[in-house]
């Protein structure tokens, strides 16, 4: 006699991620574990008078959605931040600022998040918005920020003489003041004086932050910063039956990090827990396209003499990567320029030479621009692609920096999804909240719906079962995990995603209207609409 199951979800557009069975009508499961996926009429032999039976009306059900670029505990810390990601000019962030301020008499700073570049002109305008509390606005791509006088008198950077190591830039006038722009490194000068959230506070934000992620139907993330430290406070809620998303943690490798402090990493690995777990390291090879400090094979288009050398030289990334990869741990890169992009795959590959070749899945995260020379070589050297959809600017016509920086030649090859999975690499996608908002419908957008830049550049648009396999069984892959999650399959976790539409019915354009009304997590419904 069949096993009894806890729910089942009937009437459905099953898109179950598994190449021999891709479609199915009804899915049983029982404790954490489906147990069966199939018709409807077969899986009225799993019903039992316990048995939760979910009609699904004719919605797709998905494997439950896998960003496998994500900042998890940053961007929880940074939901109790004045949110300025839909700021559209000063008169935004004056208005949100100001209540921000208002709400939150008692802390020391104003501090905001997500404001995109070419809104905030100098130190002066924040200073019109509060002058004696300190400023400090980080941009959505957390490699730029904007300071208030208070706060740059506060970090001793308002005159000359204090600088930023490595490739930060304190911007400055003719006179030497610091305008209140912060690129990269030199934001640490100011963001280092803001009082960390004391443990109570991270975890009650991140429990606020999950609950709203897996609303979206995300049900794991593969969490792109960390340290031993910042695992623990993820497992800290699985022992206390608090956690509701699976977060794959790498420990940071920073230019100074030594080879002996990959024993943290090593520890790390050792976590293999249901939800928490460790096992990568990350590395930043670059910066980013809109601070130029991107590595490129040739300069920016609109400065030419922005010459960033990267934040790793080949040889040091070599010698770390080796050393990561002789101890087994899996490595993810950020790379945004195509001369980030070279380089990592030239350590990658002088990596296999030293170390010798292994089911190693090492990753390059972003891959803004890549070269054509560089397309074969992901499938030549098992290297997987992690992109992220919602970091190209959608249109032409946003004004976005981005296309200015990189330039007309270098537009064919932006963003180059398409090309990159024609080339046979792994696509893995995610959202790099909170960079980008982490709702896979909104991801999923863009991929399907990016506009030509320029009528003669190639479509680099995903189909709609491309994006999705992106998100489930490919993302699985990505983190040694395909043979658990990421496909709606027998023995497979249940995992899962409901719809309120058929996807697959929807115009390509219209896909914004679907939204997840049901996530099931470990067998538990997390969230219901």
């Amino acid at each position: 006699m069949p096993t009894k199951a806890d729910i089942i979800v009937n009437n459905a557009k099953i898109f179950t991620s598994d190449k021999i069975n891709p479609h199915a009508e009804a899915v049983a499961i029982q404790g954490n574990r489906i147990i069966y996926t199939g018709t409807n009429e077969g899986a009225k032999e799993f019903e039992g008078g316990s048995t939760r039976v979910i009609d699904g009306k004719g919605g797709t059900v998905t494997p439950g959605f896998i960003d496998s670029h994500f900042h998890l505990l940053w961007g929880s810390i940074w939901m109790g931040s004045a949110q300025l990601y839909d700021a559209k000019n000063m008169d935004d962030v004056r208005l949100r600022l100001q209540i921000f301020a208002e709400q939150n008499k008692t802390s020391e700073w104003v501090d905001g998040r997500g404001i995109r570049y070419g809104i905030i002109p100098s130190r002066k305008e924040l200073d019109e918005i509060v002058s004696d509390r300190p400023i400090y606005i980080n941009a959505y791509d957390g490699h730029t920020s904007w300071a208030n006088t208070k706060a740059l008198e506060m970090a001793g950077i308002l005159q000359p003489g204090k600088e930023a190591t490595g490739v930060g830039v304190v911007v400055r006038d003719e006179n030497g003041l610091a305008t209140g722009e912060l690129r990269e490194t030199a934001m640490g000068l100011v963001s280092d004086l803001i009082p960390e959230a004391s443990e109570a506070r991270k975890r009650e934000l991140l429990k606020m932050a999950i609950k709203k992620i897996n609303a979206t139907g995300v049900t794991s993330v593969h969490n792109m910063n960390g340290d031993l430290n910042e695992l623990m406070v993820f497992a800290a809620l699985e022992d206390n039956g608090e956690m509701t998303l699976r977060v794959y943690t790498p420990y940071h490798i920073k230019p100074e990090t030594s080879e002996q402090d990959l024993k943290e990493a090593v520890e790390m690995a050792k976590i293999q827990g249901d939800y928490a777990r460790g096992g990568a390291v990350k590395f930043f090879m670059d910066g980013v396209w809109e601070s130029y400090s991107a590595l490129t094979i040739d300069p920016y288009a609109d400065d030419f003499e922005a010459k960033p050398d990267g934040i790793f030289s080949a040889e040091h990334f070599t010698r770390m990567a080796a050393a990561c990869d002789k101890l087994g741990l899996q490595i993810f890169v950020h790379c945004c320029g195509d001369g980030a992009v070279r380089r990592t795959l030239d350590g990658y590959e002088a990596v296999q030479q030293l170390n010798g070749k292994r089911d190693s899945r090492h990753r390059v995260e972003h891959i803004e621009v890549i070269h054509p020379d560089d397309l074969p070589r992901f499938k030549e050297l098992d290297v997987i692609a992690s992109m992220q959809t919602s970091h190209a600017p959608f249109s032409i016509t946003e004004g976005d920096v981005w296309p200015t920086r990189v330039g007309k030649e270098r537009w064919p090859l932006s963003f180059a999804w398409r090309d990159i999975l024609n080339a046979g690499a792994h696509l893995t996608l995610g959202s790099d909240w909170t960079v980008a908002p982490f709702d896979p419908m909104i991801n999923i957008h863009v991929a399907l719906n990016r506009e030509l830049w320029s009528p003669t550049d190639p479509d680099q648009r995903l189909t709609l079962e491309e994006c999705i396999l992106g998100y489930t069984r490919d993302a699985a892959y990505s983190e040694f995990k395909e043979n658990e999650k990421g496909q709606i399959k027998e023995n497979y976790l249940a995992d899962l995603v409901l719809f309120s539409h058929d996807l697959f019915a929807i115009a390509r354009e219209d896909i914004l209207t679907a939204k997840a009304v049901m996530t099931v997590v470990d067998g538990k419904i997390v969230f219901e609409a």
